[in-house]
């Protein structure tokens, strides 16, 4: 047996500390799920005495959004463990300490509070070089996701987690909640010549799974690396340390969790839910404002030259599920138009189960290219290149751009979900 088969059969060992999850209905989730607690990974892994991680050397890739209930860091709690041995952290984008605005070169450097290597994995190099690596026995990964494909963050854990497989480190994920819920999936996968930093795997663009579940999917399914094509992909040594108290129904306000923004756009758990809805428009840069540079990131899109009434009309006429739209004015503190009043819409999601969530900037889009013929998203903006990557395919643009009708589209965008959903459910950690 080769090595990677080797260490494929010893992967994905998963350490169900939590005990048994119970399902709920959906006629109790409101009762229930609103007051109950969550208990992240990390307290898991503490109060079980750090299994997994005594008397060995241990890496820690994370960001500001590795708390506690109590708003304590990973860092600290991994540091001041007794009998773990922290030596190294490792710094997605914008940093172990979120001081890096989105984009922005990570630098390695040492750590002020504990005085640890941080080692930035977005930088020179996005994967672990077996240099950083030297002396880990364990790469410990607590991070909070978002839930779509094009946020970075995971494709680091994909990274990391390859590197490690090549090194004979074992791997593990201290889970949190998906703030989209576990049964939110929408999107097609990525296709042949379109993997990148912002789509690393052939998953949908919204995928449904904790960040826990997505790990050991891709290293079971071989989904690491996605680009290689039929090169063998590495796997790792795997371990998650599930959650207390989550369940797929919930959204994260019902975890009872503080959020901790993960980057400096997503200041909401409810971010991560207009991420989704704008972010893939906001590639185009030139088209719209999103709110980017406003109090309203993701939430609104509005320009100089939208008459906010008519597209507000135009939108409510599609008569979208679970989706409403007000008018807005405002000024934006910084971009291409800061000083400047803009106008357009915000939009809310009134049935969030119901609402197809990345389909509100095609129908957006589709609305402008109506209205205003003479501001056709693809004609206008630069950053196709990375739309196409976002997207997954250049089909979505090519197709698009010919009416600027989203039925010729909508089709290609839901394809993969249904079989995704049936593939990803056999990696539930929770019920």
């Amino acid at each position: 047996m080769n090595r990677n088969k080797t260490i494929a059969a010893i992967s994905a060992i998963i350490i169900l500390l939590a005990g048994v999850i119970a399902p709920a209905s959906g006629a109790d989730r409101k009762k229930s799920s609103a007051k109950k607690e969550v208990v992240p990974g990390v307290e898991v892994l503490e109060k079980r005495g750090f299994p997994g991680l005594k008397g060995k050397n241990v890496g820690l890739v994370t960001n500001p959004s590795g708390v506690d209930r109590n708003l304590r860091s990973t860092v600290d709690i991994l540091f001041n463990a007794p009998d773990v041995n922290l030596i190294a952290l490792f710094g997605p984008e914008h940093g172990v300490r979120g001081d890096v605005y989105a984009g922005g070169k990570v630098d390695d450097l040492e750590d002020p509070v504990t005085g640890l290597p941080v080692y930035s994995l977005y930088g020179a190099t996005r994967k672990p070089t077996p240099e950083m690596l030297e002396g880990i026995d364990v790469m410990v990964y607590d991070i909070q996701d978002v839930g779509a494909r094009s946020y970075t963050f995971i494709s680091t854990l994909g990274l990391v987690m390859e590197a490690c497989a090549e090194q004979g480190i074992e791997v593990m994920v201290l889970d949190r909640p998906n703030p989209l819920g576990g049964d939110k999936i929408e999107g097609s996968y990525v296709e042949e010549g379109y993997f990148s930093f912002v789509s690393q795997y052939r998953i949908p663009y919204v995928y449904g799974l904790t960040v826990g579940e997505l790990a050991l999917m891709i290293n079971a399914e071989g989904l690491n690396r996605g680009q290689l094509g039929n090169q063998e992909p590495a796997r790792c040594s795997l371990t998650v340390i599930p959650m207390e108290g989550w369940r797929r129904s919930m959204r994260y306000e019902d975890t009872g969790l503080p959020w901790v923004l993960p980057s400096p756009n997503i200041p909401y758990s409810s971010s991560s839910e207009s991420y989704c809805a704008a972010g893939i428009c906001g590639e185009l840069y030139g088209f719209l404002n999103i709110g980017i540079g406003y109090t309203l990131p993701f939430q609104v899109f509005a320009e100089e030259w939208i008459d906010a009434g008519s597209l507000k009309e135009y939108l409510d006429a599609l008569r979208l599920p679970g989706v409403a739209f007000r008018t807005i004015y405002f000024n934006p503190f910084s971009g291409r138009s800061a000083g400047r009043l803009v106008q357009g819409v915000q939009y809310f999601f009134t049935d969030y189960d119901a609402a197809r969530i990345t389909e509100v900037q095609f129908h957006v889009m589709e609305a402008i290219a109506t209205l205003y013929p003479d501001h056709k998203p693809f004609e206008t903006a630069t950053g196709i290149g990375l739309f196409d990557k976002v997207c997954g395919s250049s089909y979505i643009r090519e197709t698009f751009s010919k009416s600027y009708d989203f039925d010729d589209i909508s089709d290609f965008w839901r394809k993969d979900e249904a079989a995704f959903r049936k593939l990803s459910s056999k990696y539930h950690l929770y019920k």
